[in-house]
């Protein structure tokens, strides 16, 4: 990963929450509950399936938040497992996706769920960025990639 751990970050998403971590011990919970209503209830397994289905959600949440993560730092732009510097980044107004174009983050396509935002780089091509909030990643790239109209560096 590009970068030091002190850059500002302009535009973040995480890519998965917390809380699916719940649905197994919450389903377990519901599971042993209806048991009391009918006597016996088997605890030890309840438990066993409650970490059992715990352990699968957070190897889903741990996939989800490195692949589907979105990181724009005043020095990379990270999506997914792929971090493109900043300084390679030429334009983002007016960029038209191309038949083909490569998509960041290592993907054939853009996630699920998510806008693609095309990218003109300093060589030319032009690859796919993406985000769930595309005006929020479009808007943080324009402000730190191009400059304002009337602005003199």
């Amino acid at each position: 990963m590009t970068g030091t751990a002190d850059e500002l970050v302009l535009f973040a998403e995480r890519g998965a929450s917390l809380w699916p971590l719940l649905w197994g011990p919450l389903f377990a919970g519901v599971g042993a509950l209806l048991e009391v209503t009918t006597g016996a209830v088997h605890w030890i397994q309840w438990f066993v399936v409650a970490v059992a289905l715990l352990g699968c959600a957070a190897v889903w949440v741990s996939a989800r938040r490195k692949v589907y993560l979105v990181r724009l730092t005043t020095a990379a732009l990270t999506q997914g497992r792929e971090s493109l510097e900043v300084d390679r980044i030429a334009a983002v107004t007016d960029v038209g996706a191309p038949a083909g174009a490569r998509v960041l983050g290592g993907g054939w396509a853009v996630p699920r769920k998510t806008t693609e935002i095309p990218v003109r780089l300093a060589n030319g091509s032009v690859v796919l960025a993406w985000a769930r909030d595309d005006d929020g990643l479009r808007d943080a790239l324009r402000r730190l990639v191009e400059p304002e109209p009337g602005h003199v560096e």
